[in-house]
């Protein structure tokens, strides 16, 4: 065989190498990716860490003029009942799917809080403060959490990790209650969300 045949025959297995490794490589990726979507999946219809014992009540999408904002998960304990659940503790997760100021979050928190009764202009904006200094910035996948603590008020959690508590029950339902309360603007989600509405938007 001449020096430049083996030269080419070289270069040939060089080649088909790089191809071998780059498609078991990507296999490997698709593979670990499937098994981490599985992982999620099984994660989040299990009991929240936040709350022990809990179960996924309902899950729901959210779209405005036809865009997705976000998905919203809701975690229960096993006896609670749907009319009782803003007396309980409760885990509401929001998954966003675009990306939001968390001062732009905060102001159309508190025009939804409003929806149930006229609050007190000192109070209301007492309130705003209160979500201005906590909401984060948000970006598609990130995930914002609000647990209620019955009695006591509620705490917030952004990706898995706390940022911040406001310790007032008033403020505690009125904001849960965008979501699950019958004064809520969306009240389809609030069935789905408490299981008595029809299968969630994927």
């Amino acid at each position: 065989m001449s020096s430049s045949t083996r030269s080419r025959a070289d270069i040939f297995l060089v080649v088909l190498t790089a191809v071998v490794l780059l498609c078991g490589a990507t296999t490997m990726s698709l593979a670990n990716t499937r098994e981490a979507g599985a992982e999620t999946a099984q994660a989040k219809t299990g009991a929240h860490p936040l709350l022990p014992g809990s179960r996924l009540m309902g899950e729901a999408g959210l779209r405005y003029w036809g865009l997705r904002i976000y998905h919203a998960r809701l975690w229960t304990l096993p006896t609670q009942q749907p009319e009782q659940v803003l007396d309980q503790p409760l885990v509401l997760e929001l998954e966003y799917l675009r990306d939001l100021k968390g001062r732009a979050i905060a102001e159309r928190s508190l025009s939804e809080m409003m929806r149930a009764g006229p609050v007190p202009e000192q109070q209301a904006q007492q309130w705003l403060a209160h979500m201005q200094r906590i909401f984060p910035d948000v970006k598609n996948g990130d995930r914002l959490t609000g647990q209620h603590h019955p009695g006591q008020g509620v705490s917030f959690g952004f990706n898995g990790q706390p940022i911040g508590r406001v310790d007032d029950p008033a403020f505690a339902r009125r904001f849960l209650g965008i979501w699950l309360a019958p004064s809520t603007s969306q009240p389809d989600l609030r069935l789905t969300l408490l299981g008595l509405g029809p299968a969630p938007e994927r």
